[in-house]
């Protein structure tokens, strides 16, 4: 919902349907943004338990998913999934065959958004451009923002990218992070090491951290990311070319021959991704993503199809 808001505060669509199991919950949700409406340009917003509503979709986003239950194994936890985005995926491509897939759904720390990326691409039968994580731009906007506070700087003017998984083996590139061009690794060539004089890793555990803690305080986390997706539809709705750290199948990048999902700065356009911006990592920054591509790998062979 936090999604849907911030897509229709920011006059990103003309039209929003909503789709869920939970009727009751779901026509509530509808009403309320429905009664905001001419506060706001004209929008169309519908719901409905049945597919059908979302024919016709530019853009379709995946939320759903199952967290994990006590004691649950990881495999289990993937294979739950994989059966709930079974139930959605064919139907979205069915009713929207042109349609760009974005996928939102982070059952948490176990199981990223990374790995159901995968297999919703997988299920669709969708080229790979049109298939799009929500992957690490949060963690990369989260990173900019506790940079700007210790530099005292606003957010958008100071720059850097997580790329990887979308979780703890997130890789912080160290060696482009810059303001208005100068790179900190110039200043400081030890920044993201452990004998770092000024601790610049801590900004990373922070970024890291910062979900579960986000859940502690308030039980979910969702304005933020909220806001990252109604910036993706954007940028891709209205054809930007603009850059964004998400989701997309990286082999063949950075030396990785598996088919796996993980963030990689992309340019997105209409057609989704338009192509992957090749980033001049240190052989540290690769050893971590192909470490992140192993653990993905892995997974997604016990994935019963």
């Amino acid at each position: 919902m936090a999604a849907a808001f911030a897509i229709l505060t920011q006059h990103v669509a003309s039209e929003i349907a909503l789709v869920d199991v939970a009727e009751d919950r779901l026509k509530g949700e509808m009403m309320d943004l429905q009664h905001g409406l001419s506060f706001l340009r004209n929008v169309r917003v519908n719901a409905s338990t049945d597919y059908a509503i979302t024919a016709g979709s530019r853009i379709c986003v995946i939320t759903a998913g199952a967290r994990q239950l006590e004691g649950e194994s990881r495999l289990n936890l993937v294979q739950r999934n994989v059966d709930i985005l079974k139930h959605i995926v064919p139907k979205l491509v069915h009713h929207s065959p042109d349609t760009i897939l974005l996928v939102v759904s982070n059952p948490g720390k176990f199981l990223t958004v990374d790995i159901l990326t995968f297999v919703a691409w997988k299920l669709s039968g969708l080229p790979k451009n049109r298939v799009i994580g929500s992957g690490t731009n949060l963690d990369s906007s989260r990173f900019r923002f506790l940079m700007s506070e210790r530099m005292h700087i606003a957010p958008s003017s100071c720059h850097g990218w997580i790329i990887g998984e979308h979780g703890d083996t997130s890789v912080p590139v160290w060696s482009g992070v810059n303001i208005a061009g100068v790179k900190l690794s110039d200043l400081n060539p030890k920044i993201g090491c452990a004998d770092d004089p000024e601790n610049f890793a801590a900004l990373h555990k922070e970024v890291v951290e910062s979900a579960y803690n986000i859940i502690k305080y308030k039980g979910y986390t969702s304005w933020a990311i909220g806001t990252s997706v109604s910036v993706l539809c954007n940028a891709i709705l209205s054809n930007q070319h603009s850059c964004y750290a998400v989701s997309t199948l990286i082999n063949g990048h950075h030396g990785i021959d598996k088919d796996v999902f993980l963030s990689l700065p992309c340019v997105l356009g209409e057609n989704g991704v338009n192509f992957i911006v090749r980033q001049n990592l240190s052989d540290s920054e690769k050893n971590q993503l192909k470490k992140s591509a192993d653990t993905m790998d892995k997974v997604q062979e016990g994935i019963k199809w």
